[in-house]
C-alpha cells in the first residue's frame, strides 16, 4: 500500500487506547494481550495467531517470517485466561486469522494464498471436522505490490445476519456466489476507499460495527443498510501498518444474543 510508512510511536499508543476505549463504552470487554514483543511490530494484530473455536482455540502458524513466535505468545496468553486449546497446527501448516472468516457457526471460509496454504487448509479440516464445520476453500488473487499482505478478510467482512461488506473487484467470484446462495446481502465498498481498509470492518454485534475513519462513502453505505458504523482514528496503527479494526482485535467469545 502506498500509506505504508514507520508508525510514530507515541502517536500510535494513543490511537490504541482511544480504539480500546471505544470499544469499551461500546459494551465489549477489553482484554490486553500485554506480553512483550520488541521484535514483532505486527503483534500489534492479534487476529492472525489464532482462532477460537465453540472447544477451544487453535493455534496457527504464520505464513509471514517475521511473525512466527506470535503463536506461542498468543497461547500462553490464552492458556492465563483458561482457553482451553484445542490444537496447533503443525509441520508445514501455515495459517493466519485474517485468512479465516466464519460464515456461520457452521461454515468457515478459508482464503488460500500466500499467508494460507494447502496444508493449514487440510490440517483445519480435520479437527473441525469431527465438530461438523464445513470448510470453504477461497483461492486468494495476488496483491500487485508482492510485499503487500491481501488476507481474505481485506476483501470481505461479515456485518450483520446476512450482509457483509465486500470490494468486488477483487473478491473471488466463488465466495460472493457461495454467500449470495446463503442469503447475503452486499455493501461494496468504495473502489477509492479500498486503500484505507474500507472493507476491513469489525462487527460488535449483528449490524454494530467499527471502521477506521475517512471511509465515508462505505460508511453511509453500511448505514443505509441497517448498520450502526461507529470509527476509529488510525493513521499510525492502521494506515502505515496496514492491518484494521478485524486485525487488532481477536474476539474470544460473543454474547449468543
Amino acid at each position: 500500500m502506498a500509506l505504508r510508512g514507520v508508525p510514530d510511536l507515541e502517536a500510535a499508543r494513543r490511537e490504541h487506547d482511544a480504539l480500546a476505549a471505544l470499544l469499551s463504552e461500546a459494551g465489549a470487554e477489553v482484554i490486553y494481550h500485554d506480553d512483550p514483543q520488541p521484535d514483532r511490530a505486527d503483534a500489534i494484530f492479534v487476529h492472525d495467531p489464532v482462532i477460537v473455536t465453540d472447544e477451544g482455540a487453535i493455534i496457527l502458524r504464520m505464513g509471514k517470517t517475521l511473525r512466527r513466535g506470535e503463536e506461542d505468545a498468543m497461547a500462553k496468553r490464552f492458556e492465563s485466561l483458561g482457553i482451553p486449546i484445542l490444537f496447533r497446527l503443525t509441520d508445514d501448516a501455515r495459517a493466519e486469522g485474517g485468512d479465516l472468516m466464519w460464515v456461520d457457526h457452521g461454515t468457515l471460509a478459508v482464503g488460500l494464498g500466500a499467508r494460507t496454504n494447502r496444508e493449514g487448509f487440510r490440517q483445519l479440516g480435520a479437527v473441525l471436522s469431527p465438530f461438523n464445520v464445513e470448510l470453504v476453500p477461497v483461492d486468494l488473487p495476488s496483491p500487485d505490490d508482492p510485499t503487500a499482505c491481501l488476507h481474505l478478510m481485506s476483501l470481505v467482512s461479515i456485518v450483520d445476519d446476512r450482509l457483509a461488506v465486500i470490494y468486488p473487484e477483487l473478491l473471488p467470484r466463488h465466495i460472493f456466489d457461495f454467500l449470495e446462495k446463503r442469503g447475503f446481502r452486499f455493501v461494496h465498498c468504495a473502489p477509492g476507499e479500498f486503500e484505507t481498509m474500507g472493507t476491513n470492518v469489525l462487527a460488535l454485534s449483528p449490524g454494530k460495527c467499527v471502521m477506521l475513519e475517512g471511509n465515508p462513502v462505505t460508511k453511509r453505505l453500511l448505514e443505509e443498510a441497517g448498520c450502526e458504523v461507529l470509527t476509529y482514528q488510525g493513521n499510525e496503527i492502521s494506515l502505515k501498518a496496514e492491518g484494521g479494526a478485524t486485525c487488532l482485535t481477536r474476539p474470544i467469545l460473543r454474547d449468543s444474543a
